[in-house]
């Protein structure tokens, strides 16, 4: 009779096995008790999923066999695959017992194993969304059918999910009980994260440069030491472009001071000195372009008073007025004056 105690962690079951063949149910018969078997028995991919007895319980199971006989046959489906029983079956050999077999006869072969299995064996919440994880990736079911199916919370299978594709050698730990799921979820979203980071910089190697992205995918140059690389040439092409856009505005402004980027072509100075001389007249640019508009806005706002000395520019008011003013102002004055009327 199969022990109820604890998984050991030193337990490891063996890799699950490649049978993937979907079988189609066989209608209800009476069970049968197969003849000797001379070849290995494959073992259901779910049932694999399980972990197995300690040595120590495995030989304590051995020799209650030896001592008080096999209690529970070994469940066979109709194609002879193991579904319930790995231990016992490990347990009869080391015994020298012939195993009992039966076979299944049923339509749910997942929900017997996972029954079984859950109810024998004192298996964490976090083992059992593991091991449903696991076998929901061998047989391609729903991890929500099998969440509902087996009342498995759906957030612990989604997180179980998680570690089992961006950490397998996690998930075998959790698999075995040496490793709480919550701890191993921490770890491979952490993972997760790294490593779509790393698809981000690798697709932003091949979109800038691919020249970088080859030599980093050849080992002669890191990945950080490749996208720092391609960061030096994007910013040398942003100042380049700022000194061009500068020198664009120069010509368009009819503005007298020299272009830079003549300069940083011939070597004279760097394209960060010619992108700061750039900045630094765009700077002065914006500057006077807003004291122009003050300057604009504030005749705007006393356009009325232009208006009322052209209204009267022939009175003694006005002459006084004028009489008043600098020479410059006099003439612009006047100039406006003559336009407002």
């Amino acid at each position: 009779m199969t022990p109820a105690t604890p998984p050991h962690p030193s337990a490891r079951a063996p890799p699950a096995t490649a049978y993937l063949s979907a079988h189609p149910p066989h209608p209800p018969g009476p069970a049968a008790t197969p003849a000797k078997r001379s070849h290995p028995l494959k073992i259901h991919p779910y049932a694999d999923t399980f972990p197995m007895l300690t040595e120590v319980e495995l030989h304590d199971l051995a020799e209650s066999i030896k001592t008080e006989g096999q209690q529970k046959p070994i469940i066979l489906d109709r194609d002879g695959v193991v579904l319930d029983g790995r231990n016992r079956l490990a347990a009869c050999k080391r015994a020298g017992i012939e195993p009992r077999f039966t076979t299944y006869d049923g339509d749910n072969p997942t929900r017997l194993i996972f029954s079984n299995n859950i109810v024998r064996r004192h298996i964490s919440k976090g083992q059992q969304a593991m091991i449903t994880a696991m076998a929901c990736s061998v047989s391609g079911h729903s991890l929500r059918t099998q969440a509902k199916l087996h009342d498995i919370s759906r957030s612990r299978l989604s997180a179980a999910n998680v570690v089992l594709q961006h950490a397998p050698d996690l998930a075998e730990r959790v698999r075995l009980g040496t490793l709480g799921l919550d701890a191993a979820h921490d770890q491979a979203r952490e993972r997760k994260t790294h490593t779509e980071a790393l698809l981000a910089q690798n697709e932003r190697l091949q979109q800038h440069a691919p020249d970088l992205a080859e030599k980093a995918a050849e080992g002669h140059l890191t990945l950080d030491a490749a996208i720092a690389a391609l960061d030096r040439r994007l910013e040398e092409e942003r100042l380049r472009q700022l000194v061009r856009d500068s020198d664009a505005l120069l010509l368009a402004d009819r503005d007298a001071t020299p272009a830079f980027s003549p300069l940083a072509d011939r070597g004279d100075i760097t394209w960060g000195q010619a992108a700061q001389l750039a900045e630094e007249h765009l700077t002065r640019r914006h500057e006077a372009i807003l004291r122009t508009q003050q300057a604009l806005q504030l005749i705007a706002d006393n356009w009325a008073a232009v208006r009322d000395l052209a209204a009267r520019h022939d009175t003694p008011y006005a002459q006084e007025i004028l009489d008043g003013l600098t020479p410059e102002a006099h003439a612009l004055t006047t100039h406006l004056t003559t336009t407002a009327t």
